[in-house]
Parts: C-alpha cells; sequence; structure tokens
C-alpha cells in the first residue's frame, strides 16, 4: 500500500508531495515536515557512505519499521523520490525509476511552463500520477 511521496530536488527543496492512503497525519505543517525528511535522508546517506564495511554502490535505498517502510531513489540530476509504504511492499525501486520516466520526464522536464527548482503545479502531472500510482499493484489495501 502506498502512503506518500515526495520528490525533492539535488538542493532539498520540495518540488512535489502527494498522499494516498496516508492514516496518520505528522502534526506540523507540510514544510516542517519536508525539511525533517530531507534532513533525515541527507544524514542517513552519509551515515551509511560513513560506516558500511564495502563500499556502498547505491547508498541508503530504504529503512523499513514495524509500521511502513521508506523508500528511496535518486536520479543522476539529484532529484529525489521518497515513497512510503506498507512493510510488504516490493519493487519499489522499479517503480520510483518508472515514475520517473514516464511521469515526471514527461509531464515535469518537458513542460516549458515549469521552472526547474520550484514546485510542480501541473494540474495534468498531478492527473497522471494519481492515475500512475492507483493503476499499480502497489496502490490498494494489503490483503491479510
Amino acid at each position: 500500500m502506498i502512503y506518500n511521496l515526495y520528490i525533492f530536488d539535488k538542493y532539498g527543496t520540495l518540488l512535489y508531495y502527494g498522499e494516498w492512503n496516508r492514516l496518520k497525519q505528522s502534526g506540523i505543517t507540510k514544510d516542517e515536515e519536508a525539511k525533517l525528511m530531507y534532513g533525515m535522508l541527507f544524514s542517513l546517506k552519509s551515515f551509511v557512505n560513513k560506516i558500511s564495511p564495502i563500499d556502498p554502490k547505491e547508498g541508503f535505498l530504504f529503512y523499513k519499521t514495524n509500521k511502513y517502510a521508506l523508500h528511496f531513489v535518486e536520479v543522476s540530476s539529484g532529484l529525489k523520490f521518497v515513497l512510503n509504504t506498507d512493510t510488504t511492499a516490493t519493487g519499489i525501486k522499479e517503480f520510483l525509476l518508472q515514475l520517473y520516466s514516464k511521469i515526471w520526464v514527461e509531464y515535469v522536464v518537458r513542460n516549458p511552463l515549469w521552472t526547474i527548482g520550484t514546485p510542480v503545479t501541473s494540474e495534468l502531472f498531478k492527473t497522471k500520477l494519481d492515475e500512475f500510482v492507483k493503476q499499480s499493484a502497489l496502490f490498494g489495501p494489503k490483503v491479510i
């Protein structure tokens, strides 16, 4: 089950936030939450790179708690995709890479009205992202 998605640029600017099945709110503003999320990602990436006993080619990819899993993909441009899911979700890296190539590139990068480094406000992007997420096998409630 997909809970929410953050998309950050290489400078830590929140370009997009979306949520679908999120059951609990953080109690802070979305801006504060985004800053906390980016700070945690920055720290985790640094920690993994410094403490790893072997060369971490991909670095930090995800962490899991007993309630949810946080998945992280960074593309070559420095764009960062963060997806929170239930603990049973699999194939998230591939899902996020497809989201990048099929949705982000098509409806944001190729949009002449979007300025790099600014939040995405395109309704077409939001609609296509929502369709992409909801058509995924990851979206729906888990069956126990």
